[in-house]
């Protein structure tokens, strides 16, 4: 049996009206945003964290061509409507919103205007955080909350893989060119 938490908002109207419902009710409403590629049990400490902030947890999830526009043809792992159920099961998650490629820039926290924006150190420069202030009661650093992120994993597995490639065709390869030599001498 499906036991999903969270709702997922595909458009922003559907985000503006979470906002003002949750506004009536007087509701503090908290805001993080991310990719989510590969949901580790860093992404479930920093979603827990971020709910301890107040009431309501919306969660912005990066589109597939927005990741790929910023990390590359390979990513994400994960394409996003699974990066956005996988969301919904996380027990702190309320709202799961899509950030699309083409939205302007901080779309998402200019809807919800969030009485907290939670971000990692290397979201936003400090000067960004103070234009954020703009937009939300107050924005809360948090530190990586597990040893290694997605992308320090995908490039481990990479590194992995490299390495077996490379060891596998180094032996072939000698014993080729051993046998091309012998043959060449006329010992084969």
């Amino acid at each position: 049996m499906k036991n999903v938490h969270a709702t997922i908002l595909l458009k922003n109207t559907e985000v503006t009206e979470v906002v003002k419902k949750y506004r009536r009710q007087d509701k503090k409403i908290v805001l993080t945003q991310g990719v989510f590629d590969l949901v580790h049990i860093g992404h479930a400490r920093y979603c827990e964290e971020a709910k301890s902030h107040g009431d309501i947890l919306v969660v912005g999830v990066d589109s597939d061509e927005k990741v790929r526009s910023r990390k590359g043809p390979d990513r994400p792992v994960v394409p996003q409507s699974e990066r956005l159920e996988m969301l919904t099961y996380l027990r702190s998650v309320d709202f799961v919103a899509l950030k699309e490629l083409n939205t302007p820039k901080w779309q998402l926290i200019k809807t919800v205007r969030p009485d907290v924006l939670i971000a990692t150190k290397h979201t936003y420069s400090k000067a960004e955080i103070k234009a954020l202030e703009e937009f939300c009661g107050k924005v809360v650093v948090l530190e990586p909350m597990a040893v290694t992120s997605t992308s320090a994993k995908i490039r481990r597995m990479q590194l992995g893989v490299a390495k077996k490639i490379s060891t596998t065709l180094s032996t072939k390869l000698i014993s080729t060119i051993e046998d091309a030599l012998q043959e060449l001498k006329g010992e084969k």
